[in-house]
């Protein structure tokens, strides 16, 4: 992403979709000028519909072209929207895709509060039962459901700033939740970047896992991450 694009994104803030609370209306209600009033519930479906047409032609074209390959208008074209619908609700192609990752980050907050409670013990008792790890499974079952949006964002034509979110959200937290508790506060270097090569890792296997469309179920990916935790250098790689 270019150095403008990305300036463009930090000014560029999404406006809420959420449509202002109105009393319910009757459904032969009018307007002063005579128009028929449209319910809520019918402008809270037309704007989720919208926003999915936008989110699937945000996905295509990134995918196509890169982010820097198209504008507002060549979103609305593959969305079959309006311009003028685009604009109520954002400011520009940046915001649209800030407003996608945002919700992401937002959903990824459940699993680190998850991931406070995980402890090494726990950890070893799941790997010696073979089972995955409960908040794992859920983890991955949530990235396969935002796959498309993923593949698109993670690769060379998404967005170079969104990986190392991903890796602070989840792969950072995860690392750091099963150091034991006297280096979780070690503000050492080398507690550092012992954390940092993990995380970076992890975030490398669900980059993989996502770009070879993501064929191990979330219970094998479960498994796999726990097992990576616990390969030495030498040891027969082997799940």
């Amino acid at each position: 992403m270019t150095t403008a694009v990305a300036g463009k994104m930090a000014r560029g803030t999404a406006k809420s979709l959420a449509p202002v609370a109105v009393a319910p209306v009757p459904a032969d209600a009018k307007s002063d000028d005579g128009a028929r009033s449209v319910p809520a519930c019918c402008e809270d479906r037309r704007i989720t519909r919208s926003k999915r047409a936008l989110r699937d032609a945000l996905i295509e074209l990134m995918e196509e072209r890169g982010f820097d390959g198209f504008t507002v208008n060549d979103l609305c074209v593959r969305a079959d929207l309006n311009r003028g619908t685009f604009y109520n609700h954002y400011h520009d192609k940046e915001a649209l895709l800030a407003a996608f990752e945002g919700e992401i980050m937002h959903d990824l907050e459940r699993f680190q509060v998850q991931m406070q409670d995980l402890t090494v013990r726990s950890l070893m008792t799941y790997r010696a039962r073979k089972k995955p790890l409960p908040f794992l499974v859920e983890l991955f079952d949530y990235l396969r459901e935002q796959g498309d949006f993923l593949h698109a964002v993670l690769g060379p034509g998404g967005d170079v700033r969104f990986g190392p979110r991903l890796r602070d959200s989840v792969c950072t937290n995860l690392v750091q939740s099963i150091l034991h508790e006297r280096y979780r506060n070690d503000p050492s270097p080398f507690v550092g970047y012992y954390v940092a090569f993990f995380a970076s890792a992890y975030l490398g296997v669900i980059e993989w896992w996502i770009e070879t469309g993501m064929q191990e179920s979330s219970e094998e990916m479960a498994l796999i991450a726990m097992r990576l935790f616990f390969i030495k250098p030498g040891e027969s790689i082997k799940l």
